[in-house]
């Protein structure tokens, strides 16, 4: 524990802006689209022309309305957009299009795991509020690292569709931060609004930080921290801070309310400037959009053309289907896992079983290529068909694993029991058979059959080697143990 944290209590609330997957910008038709060449992506509206105006794109609407639903927020009926006035050399107009006063969705929730630190009970849930999510457009990007002389501008992101989403202070550690932020792009990719991806900056997040006494009820003075491009970054910057924060506290310091930037390289923050000194944004209603009317019966079309989301599957596969917390934390843990995961359920009722093959053979083989789910060769029925072939006793978990899940992956046209049959790897129990080998076996160890009538049962697997053997490990392992140990125990 940090000496920080035997005075100081953390308070944290983040900004996350997810940009939008969408064909156009917000505002015009230019293309949304990531790596094309610099300033391909732009027109006369992008580049803030005189006379240009913007039309707002109706799916950015639908997704902010999707990430609220999600994240049980309250839907405004009514809205308008708003003029946030600033001039950066990458922002042509002079100004963003963003929500203000009336943001799209407020006041909503996200769960997360309860820190184990806390004490919390297995499963235990902790609730970061959501203080509004409100629509804007992204602004060009500063290019400093290719000319030694000069910053160089990319319009193509002007104007791209953002939504952000605005934390309250209910995060308490650079843990909880983490999670958090883990659920919201678990979230987003879900509902297939965003990629997530922080290194290419389609999801970036901004962390206002402060410390206040253990037991006092006031928040302390906040600092921001901008520019971090990764999760574990997040993290970092939060505990630099409380750090750095903590010692001007406790020698009598006080705390500037500053814009900081994180430096990753040498894990520390960095004042940008003054928020005393920022600028004024003098935001005012957009006039050039028309104010936004969301009804119950836009809601309600959206609402049910959503995919399950996380959570709701994560208590489906705990409460109904009788899976672990863990076991339903990595089903769930991304989209595409979760949909496979049920494909195989819709055809076997061997919930446990579908699971450790999800979990196990399948993302093995996957992990040791760098594949994505998507890419995963094995329909989700053909698996199930295998799964209930070993439930039926007509395969052996091993053979199904060593050899009939790779001749799957090679053929994709057969079905389990299909290539079963065809490569002779059907489980067959003759009883009359497992009798012929077991009399050579008992001729062979006399004294293994005297000592495992005399007590010693752990001689069975002697027995039962000798059986899987004759038959080519084609006998039931299960039928096969039963008939072995009845002649064994024949006087």
């Amino acid at each position: 524990m940090s000496h920080w944290s035997e005075r100081y209590e953390l308070v944290v609330g983040l900004e996350v802006h997810a940009q939008l997957i969408t064909a156009s910008k917000a505002y015009s038709s230019d293309p949304n689209a990531y790596g094309d060449h610099p300033n391909t992506n732009v027109s006369v509206i992008t580049l803030g022309h005189p006379g240009t105006l913007p039309v707002a794109n109706k799916k950015v609407v639908e997704l902010a309305v999707r990430m609220g639903l999600a994240t049980n927020c309250s839907i405004a009926p009514w809205m308008h957009y708003a003029r946030k006035n600033y001039f950066y050399p990458d922002l042509p107009k002079g100004y963003q299009i963003t929500q203000d006063h009336t943001p799209i969705c407020t006041m909503g929730y996200v769960e997360i795991p309860t820190s184990r630190d806390a004490g919390a009970e297995t499963g235990a849930m902790t609730r970061i509020g959501i203080t509004r999510i409100h629509m804007e457009e992204d602004a060009g990007k500063s290019i400093h690292d290719v000319d030694p002389f000069n910053t160089l501008v990319d319009l193509n992101r002007a104007g791209v569709p953002l939504i952000e989403i605005v934390s309250e202070p209910d995060i308490r550690s650079a843990q909880e931060a983490y999670d958090y932020l883990v659920e919201i792009r678990r979230l987003v990719r879900y509902l297939d609004i965003c990629d997530g991806n922080m290194e290419e900056g389609s999801l970036r997040c901004d962390a206002n930080i402060s410390l206040r006494p253990i037991g006092s009820k006031t928040f302390g003075t906040r600092c921001e921290v901008k520019n971090m491009n990764s999760f574990r970054n997040v993290m970092r910057a939060i505990e630099y801070e409380a750090q750095r924060q903590s010692e001007i506290l406790s020698s009598g310091g006080t705390i500037s309310m500053e814009t900081r930037t994180f430096d990753a390289a040498k894990g520390i923050t960095l004042g940008m400037r003054s928020k005393e000194l920022a600028h004024d944004y003098r935001y005012f209603p957009e006039p050039d959009l028309q104010p936004l009317h969301v009804s119950e019966a836009m809601k309600e079309a959206i609402r049910k053309e959503m995919p399950p989301l996380p959570r709701e599957l994560r208590a489906k596969y705990t409460s109904t289907l009788g899976l672990s917390d863990y076991d339903a934390g990595v089903l769930t843990d991304d989209k595409a896992t979760a949909l496979y995961y049920e494909g195989v359920i819709a055809h076997t009722a061997n919930y446990k079983g579908a699971a450790n093959w999800v979990m196990g053979d399948v993302r093995g083989w996957l992990n040791e290529r760098g594949l994505p789910m998507e890419h995963f060769p094995i329909s989700a029925d053909r698996l199930a068909g295998l799964i209930t072939l070993i439930d039926e006793g007509q395969v052996s978990h091993s053979i199904a694993s060593q050899k009939l899940f790779p001749l799957m992956l090679e053929d994709g046209g057969l079905s389990a029991a299909e290539l079963a049959a065809k490569h002779d790897l059907v489980q067959r129990t003759d009883e009359g058979l497992i009798g012929s080998i077991m009399q050579q076996a008992m001729a062979a160890y006399p004294d293994k059959v005297d000592a495992y009538r005399k007590g010693n049962k752990g001689l069975l697997g002697l027995f039962m080697g000798e059986v899987m053997k004759g038959t080519k490990g084609k006998a039931d392992p299960k039928r096969a143990n039963e008939v072995v140990r009845r002649i064994l125990e024949q006087q």
